[in-house]
């Protein structure tokens, strides 16, 4: 962590350069005060994502309670809070729920291509344009599309988001203290969400006390908030543990699709972008994929079952997540003594880091990991990876609930892009990360984006 604090890069290429360098299953290092096992041995990992769970239950964030929106995110640290939490947001994310909901997310996607077509300055950072898109329609997907504006693109979460999930020194900091000095954080009361609570509380309110009484189907998240306050007080009927699901509690789940989605999705479309332009075959074999489909189809139409049949497209952003994954380490905290299986005893209170970005960039577990090769999943191969060493939306009880919305919102996002654009083919160059302290970012890369001739 002080290495961090002074170098120029982000924590996962620290925690991969540490990976690098030593041959043992797990590395001890510490982050001030806070004694940190460094694990490479996938059974480890698999120990703390999932067999032993009831001992790394949490996430080890240090939380003020009075940091109303992160006190209240998914990554809580009051177990029996956040399972219940999770418990009733799980069907938000199911099949079904998510085919209702395609039409918000293919609209966004057409205001998306409609946007990089109208805005030829834009098109001079890409980044900017694929972050619009997810972070728009994740507001889409939680509040519904505004059918006052002419584009879901003209989203007013846009900027808010921006700001409150670009790395800051700041933030950073507020980090970098609550794992350093936690004993300073709690006396300071400092908030990692501080300045978004009161306007994206507000807005919350708004929407749920304007949406009563609407009998319009709707499908976006609003309308589940609404029939989960429908049930009152919800109460854990084994532990007797209750919860209030209040707009203040239901307002951090929407702020967290926000959080955990708009930048993480936008990140992996960003690089697959331009591993295409390096990669010219690769790209020719995805045009011939998607143009097939639509051809197929009726039209302009695209549906969601249609994404099933992209199958080439799957593999690219799998590829892409492997070789740059948006969070590129976890941590859990031990909340009892445990023994690894790799022998290693681990105490109360001792931070276990999963370098994601290092196991999934291992020769041993990816030949040739700077290449970039999405044939390794490809159903005959995909099977032969190796289990816990592909964990970009972690793994476990603890793993990103909404992956699999993410997998669509990106999937139909690039699916409409490059039926409508392709890419000036250009040499991928070694990418110098922004200082984070969990993801990889690198928003000044260029592609160049060009209309195709169909």
């Amino acid at each position: 962590m002080y290495k961090f604090m002074i170098s120029k890069g982000s924590l996962p290429e620290i925690c991969k350069s540490i990976y690098d360098k030593h041959d043992a299953d797990v590395i001890g290092t510490s982050s001030g005060t806070v004694q940190t096992l460094l694990l490479k041995n996938p059974q480890d990992i698999q120990a703390v994502l999932t067999g032993e769970f009831s001992k790394f239950n949490s996430r080890g964030f240090l939380l003020n309670p009075n940091d109303v929106l992160a006190d209240n995110l998914l990554f809580m640290n009051d177990v029996q809070k956040w399972k219940m939490v999770r418990q009733k947001l799980t069907p938000v994310f199911t099949s079904a729920r998510l085919k209702n909901m395609f039409y918000i997310m293919d609209r966004c996607a057409r205001d998306f291509v409609d946007l990089v077509d109208d805005n030829p300055q834009l098109k001079k950072k890409p980044y900017t344009l694929v972050y619009t898109y997810t972070t728009a329609a994740i507001g889409a997907s939680v509040f519904g599309i505004d059918t006052k504006t002419r584009s879901t693109m003209d989203s007013p979460y846009v900027a808010m988001m921006w700001k409150a999930l670009t790395p800051t020194l700041k933030g950073n900091l507020i980090l970098l203290t609550a794992n350093i000095f936690p004993n300073l954080y709690k006396l300071l009361k400092l908030k990692t969400l501080g300045d978004y609570e009161k306007p994206f509380i507000g807005i919350i309110k708004k929407v749920l006390e304007s949406r009563k009484g609407d009998t319009q189907k709707r499908h976006d998240f609003i309308e589940i908030c609404l029939e989960l306050k429908k049930q009152g007080v919800l109460k854990d009927t084994t532990s007797g543990y209750e919860l209030e699901l209040s707009d203040e509690l239901l307002a951090a789940q929407a702020f967290f699709f926000f959080a955990a989605g708009a930048d993480t999705s936008g990140t992996a479309m960003h690089f697959a972008l331009l591993e295409l332009a390096s990669n010219p075959k690769i790209l020719a074999k995805l045009h011939k994929e998607i143009d097939g489909v639509f051809e197929a189809g009726n039209g302009d139409e695209l549906t969601y079952d249609d994404l099933d049949k992209m199958q080439y497209l799957d593999m690219i952003i799998s590829e892409s997540m492997r070789k740059y994954p948006p969070i590129g380490v976890l941590q859990r905290i031990c909340t009892r003594d445990s023994v690894l299986p790799s022998g290693v005893s681990v105490e109360k209170d001792v931070v276990c880091m999963i370098p994601v970005m290092a196991v999934q960039r291992d020769e041993k577990y990816y030949p040739d990991p700077e290449v970039f090769d999405p044939e390794r999943f490809a159903p005959e191969n995909a099977s032969n990876i190796k289990k816990y060493t592909y964990l970009p939306f972690g793994e476990g009880n603890r793993h990103c609930l909404g992956a699999r919305f993410a997998r669509v919102q990106m999937k139909v996002g690039l699916a409409r892009l490059l039926r409508r654009f392709t890419l000036t083919p250009q040499k991928m160059e070694p990418v110098e990360f922004e200082k984070s302290a969990f993801g990889l970012r690198a928003a000044d890369l260029f592609y160049d984006l060009k209309l195709r001739n169909i």
